[in-house]
């Protein structure tokens, strides 16, 4: 049986609305969003009455909140390894690897990182938004790096919005097919939702929305390039999106990264190579942030992996110019 929380409104508190008062005294260990949905199921009582959002709630009341039961999730197994780069009570940040989804969805109900993380921490229940427990950011499927995940409600929300302000320093490494005229770019075209094709992300969109991100060359290996990509804004494939839309699409890339006609890679080493990678050759680096509890910036890293790494190497015989 879930464990109930109980509360004695403080003497100095405001008399006020139920979800208001609830909000400040319970706040870094429930969110607003869960103490609305303890309200709507009739989960929160005051001296055992179930009481509504706006239920005036005065000092020395006893509240009660019961417990949701939370169905536990589905069995986990068969999931990618993964590593914790750093742990404490506030936040975890993984190292995710390909091919590893970060919250259940359509077509994915189970054996997510999310599900993988709740199982041994089940006080991320109730952290953030339902079925996406602790989740303030994800990266696609297919790309791999560091992930940041809040373990309380004072966490989720102090990252959320410095998501949301796009304060979060965040660096990928993209292996990309072509070589830019340039050392350095900034792609500023707003994206949104193919118009025909709704898992697509396309510049030509009915609802755009506004992106930028910015780019520099690290390493030139004759067809391929080694890109440090900075995203300004956080839009779903934004990165593989405008990477495609100047010319340079993610080796590997099976949504935006097509083998042109003209102009593709004739090495057949190099193409057996690619043909293995099975993923966008693209990695979440660097993240860095202030943390929830301090306010000091911390910062993470992630070396690429070994399947891009071992194209890196195949090709490390091309001339290399410096970024």
């Amino acid at each position: 049986m879930p464990e109930s929380v109980k509360l004695i409104i403080p003497t100095d508190a405001p008399s006020d609305r139920a979800d208001k008062v609830l909000a400040v005294c319970l706040k870094g260990t429930h969110s607003r969003s869960a103490l609305a949905k303890l309200i709507r199921l009739g989960l929160v009582r005051v001296h055992g009455t179930a009481v509504k959002p706006s239920t005036v709630l005065n000092p020395g009341d006893c509240v009660e909140l019961l417990a949701e039961e939370i169905s536990p999730s589905p069995a986990i197994s068969g999931i990618p390894d993964f590593s914790i780069l750093f742990e404490d009570s506030h936040i975890i940040v993984v190292n995710k690897p390909p091919g590893l989804v970060v919250h259940p969805g359509a077509g994915r109900p189970g054996n997510t990182l999310m599900d993988a993380l709740v199982a041994d921490r089940p006080q991320m229940l109730q952290v953030g938004e339902e079925g996406r427990w602790g989740v303030v950011h994800r990266l696609d499927r297919d790309t791999s790096g560091v992930m940041v995940l809040a373990k309380t409600s004072l966490a989720h929300e102090s990252l959320s919005a410095q998501f949301r302000a796009h304060s979060v320093h965040r660096i990928y490494l993209a292996l990309v097919r072509g070589n830019p005229g340039q050392d350095s770019g900034r792609i500023e075209v707003a994206i949104g939702r193919h118009p025909k094709d709704r898992k697509r992300i396309s510049t030509v969109t009915t609802k755009a929305r506004h992106a930028a991100t910015k780019w520099r060359v690290l390493t030139r290996l004759g067809p391929l390039t080694l890109l440090e990509v900075m995203p300004e804004t956080g839009r779903t494939h934004q990165i593989r999106v405008h990477l495609a839309s100047i010319g340079l699409p993610v080796a590997g890339d099976p949504v935006y990264g097509k083998i042109r006609k003209k102009g593709g890679i004739d090495d057949p080493k190099l193409k057996a190579a690619l043909r293995t990678l099975h993923r966008q050759a693209l990695h979440a680096a660097v993240l860095g942030l202030k943390h929830p509890e301090d306010k000091q910036y911390v910062e993470f890293s992630s070396p690429l992996p070994d399947d891009i790494q071992a194209i890196l190497d195949l090709q490390f015989s091309h001339e290399e110019c410096p970024g």
